[in-house]
């Protein structure tokens, strides 16, 4: 699906169809323009939408190969970036990764979404019902928009994290948990990085926004950038290392349950093995085929040796209780 919205000061529309060669013909370049190409894995297509903007022909492939993560300055065509955020999926109470890409030239915004992002679904709602104003700017300004919310989606995605690291620090500190709760953990680790690579994006982007020769954002843009998403940025970052030592707390705390438990159980059997390895001895030593055992030819000596076997098992237990090895 690929969804077209084109504004200027006094137009405002926004268009949808699943057929590239309609949505190019409905391209205004006199507007503004936002592309949004949602689950679109048309190589065709997306070189005719290069194409029609007048881009380098290796963008297709960086758009469908999608290597390189980051920002690409080598081709000055073009703002370009792919980009991995990281999305909370609140019905299946996990994670997901939404991967793209996106362009930005002097009047077009073009993102490639391999799967929907809601919260740019969210924005282009906002945008058609009119509740925010943006006829009066320019693309950059809708770039601000959805990086804004790009980075307001990481509150809402590290505010979940830090709830489930409080209910798994409650396995941890009780030893209730097991190697599952030490894999969730894990996974959860694993699954932030991807917001490092986004803010580190992000980042260089607000670096590089002041050199003289970066013409994708203008002054009042660049003037809202610094105010509101470079703090933004540094909190989400400083969040970030934050709930990344919180994890490797955690991950540590249940390495040493888990290696607690399993000497616990080694301890076990090898008390069990030491209680029995006496009688295991007399038994071998009455299961020799000696002649002249005297005490096999009397009436005692069954129940004697059986006897002296339970008072070995039962003392050898009560050693161990008393010592606190069981």
């Amino acid at each position: 699906m690929i969804t077209l919205l084109t504004f200027s000061q006094h137009h405002l529309e926004l268009f949808s169809s699943g057929d590239v060669d309609v949505i190019l013909k409905r391209i205004d370049r006199s507007h503004n323009i936002w592309l949004r190409c949602i689950q679109f894995r048309d190589r065709t297509g997306t070189a005719k939408i290069i194409q029609h903007f007048g881009l380098n022909p290796s963008r297709v492939d960086m758009i469908c190969n999608h290597y390189s993560i980051g920002m690409d300055e080598d081709i000055e065509d073009c703002l370009f970036e792919n980009f991995e955020m990281l999305t909370q999926q609140i019905k299946y109470r996990e994670f997901d990764v939404a991967r793209g890409s996106i362009l930005v030239g002097s009047n077009f915004i073009i993102t490639f979404e391999f799967t929907e992002i809601k919260i740019l679904t969210i924005l282009t709602n906002s945008i058609q019902k009119q509740t925010l104003d943006i006829k009066k700017w320019g693309v950059d300004y809708l770039l601000y928009l959805i990086l804004k919310d790009i980075l307001n989606n990481y509150h809402t995605v590290f505010d979940y994290i830090s709830r489930q690291l409080d209910d798994l620090e409650d396995e941890v500190l009780d030893n209730s948990g097991d190697e599952s709760t030490y894999k969730k953990i894990a996974t959860m680790r694993q699954s932030t990085r991807y917001g490092r690579r986004n803010f580190q994006s992000i980042k260089s982007l607000m670096a590089i926004m002041d050199y003289e020769d970066f013409i994708w954002l203008t002054q009042p843009v660049k003037t809202l950038f610094n105010q509101e998403l470079v703090y933004q940025v540094d909190h989400l970052w400083q969040e970030y290392q934050t709930l990344r030592s919180w994890m490797s707390e955690l991950m540590e705390i249940q390495r040493d349950n888990i290696a607690s438990k399993t000497s616990e159980r080694i301890n076990r059997l090898t008390i069990l093995s030491t209680v029995f390895l006496p009688i295991t001895f007399i038994s071998g030593f009455y299961g020799m085929n000696f002649k002249y055992m005297p005490e096999l030819e009397q009436s005692w000596a069954y129940p004697t040796v059986v006897s002296i076997m339970v008072l070995i098992v039962i003392g050898s237990i009560g050693y161990a209780r008393k010592q606190r090895w069981l």
